[in-house]
């Protein structure tokens, strides 16, 4: 069970945005607070691991602390699928292992068991006057450590924009002639927009697509579009992954795709008739600096 903690942990440290998204998809922090959060989460993981496998303080703390964890997960999974279904990976496991929510519930249930079984037929070990020591210990190594693995980057303004070029026009006109599946608005190639272009199979664009999806709830009036790249048979992966469905998107495939975006995955372009103002690093693609952008 110790090592089913601290896997889960270190499943969720890289890449660490879907799970930060998480919390700011839930209204518990914004964008700059919901990175300190995750870590907290995933280190407390690592501490609940570390106190099962030293089995220290097991009946006063550990397994109480298990059990309440457990059930804070399972709620927030039957609120997944609630509104919006039992399909996608939960983020159990991140990236490592994909579980839909009612296997991650099965999971938790089966833990829950577990707990009940230990707290019943095990009292842990005694490490006498060294307890509290290995305890303060456990403690602050398990909280250090996702800050340790995956450091958190708070210097925004110097890497939020990445220009390729100052201003270049995009040419949409492949884009109105070529796509498929949907047929983009003409309405692009004015105004403000941000236009997002992703290849399906790239964990990286699922990434970006999860965090401008939550940025659109947020936000209706921030105008984005997403320009696939893949067959059509991904489409359906992608949108349980990303649930990304409430952004208009088209596919776009070979040369005319590559013409418009480039090699780098994802291009997060901010436009403006048609002139590509700022290539945005999806890392720090920042929604309050969108909408001053989107407002001037």
């Amino acid at each position: 069970m110790g090592l089913l903690f601290i896997y889960s942990g270190y499943s969720k440290l890289e890449p660490i945005e879907p799970f930060e998204f998480t919390f700011v998809d839930l209204g518990i922090g914004g964008w700059r607070s919901a990175p300190f959060i995750a870590r907290f989460m995933i280190g407390l993981e690592f501490f609940i691991g570390l106190l099962l496998i030293f089995g220290l303080f097991i009946k006063r703390i550990t397994i109480k602390l298990t059990a309440v964890s457990l059930v804070i997960f399972c709620l927030y999974l039957v609120f997944v699928i609630i509104n919006t279904g039992d399909n996608g990976n939960c983020g159990c496991f991140g990236n490592k292992i994909s579980m839909t929510p009612s296997e991650a519930l099965i999971k938790n249930g089966i833990t829950l068991i577990s707990c009940f079984f230990l707290y019943k037929y095990y009292n842990g070990l005694n490490y006498g006057k060294f307890s509290k020591w290995l305890f303060g210990i456990l403690f602050l190594s398990a909280f250090a450590l996702p800050h340790i693995l995956n450091y958190i980057d708070l210097d925004y303004s110097s890497a939020y924009l990445t220009k390729k070029e100052d201003h270049f026009k995009l040419e949409l006109d492949s884009l109105y002639k070529d796509a498929k599946k949907n047929i983009p608005p003409t309405t692009l190639s004015k105004g403000k927009h941000i236009i997002a272009f992703m290849s399906m199979s790239c964990p990286h664009c699922r990434i970006a697509a999860k965090k401008l999806r939550i940025m659109h709830e947020k936000n209706q009036t921030i105008s984005m579009y997403l320009v696939l790249n893949g067959e059509v048979n991904k489409i359906k992966p992608f949108f349980e992954d990303t649930k990304a469905t409430n952004i208009d998107y088209c596919i776009l495939n070979g040369k005319n795709f590559i013409y418009l975006a480039g090699l780098d995955m994802p291009a997060i372009y901010m436009v403006n008739n048609s002139v590509v103002e700022n290539w945005v690093d999806y890392m720090h693609l920042d929604q309050s600096k969108i909408e001053e952008w989107m407002a001037n």
